[in-house]
């Protein structure tokens, strides 16, 4: 059975806050706001695979209002989507994912992203795909005042494991 989630995250970019993307931290003088840690690329992609099982979305398993996710690592957010998903049979089938960000580039980053990435949904390097993209200057993003991530999620659940 192939189960396909589909997700859209944004965070504003603000001054001497850390960037982080995928588990990465990226050097430069913006960083994403967020509860947690603001790493869009990981919740996007925790949110599509909420979303492939018709779970909901990332706020009713990780509430902004719960002391608990203050400046939580996204990493571990991820880790426990997955292994709730895992946990009914699924597991990562593909991942394709788009960073818009005007700056800084992140082609640099992506392989070791990709690479956090897999390591935490064990999965390989393959099944992750992680573009870039800018907005040629216009909008928020173009503007340098923030960061939108989409991804989409392919699921599959062996046969023998279905319900």
């Amino acid at each position: 059975m192939i189960k396909i989630g589909i997700s859209k995250d944004v965070h504003p970019l603000k001054e001497n806050e850390k960037l982080i993307l995928g588990g990465i931290e990226i050097p430069h003088y913006k960083g994403s706001v967020g509860y947690s840690d603001g790493d869009c690329l990981l919740h996007v992609i925790a949110e599509a695979i909420l979303g492939a099982l018709a779970l909901g979305d990332l706020g009713k398993f990780f509430p902004d209002d719960d002391p608990k996710y203050k400046d939580y690592d996204s990493g571990l957010i991820l880790k426990e989507v997955f292994n709730y998903v895992s946990a009914q049979g699924y597991e990562i089938s593909n991942i394709d994912t788009m960073v818009a960000l005007e700056k800084p580039k992140i082609r640099p980053y992506i392989k070791d992203m990709r690479e956090n990435i897999a390591g935490i949904l064990n999965c390989s390097l393959k099944q992750i795909s992680i573009k870039a993209t800018t907005f040629e200057g216009l909008g928020f993003v173009g503007r340098e005042e923030g960061i939108l991530c989409d991804a989409v999620v392919v699921l599959e659940k062996s046969d023998y494991m279905l319900d």
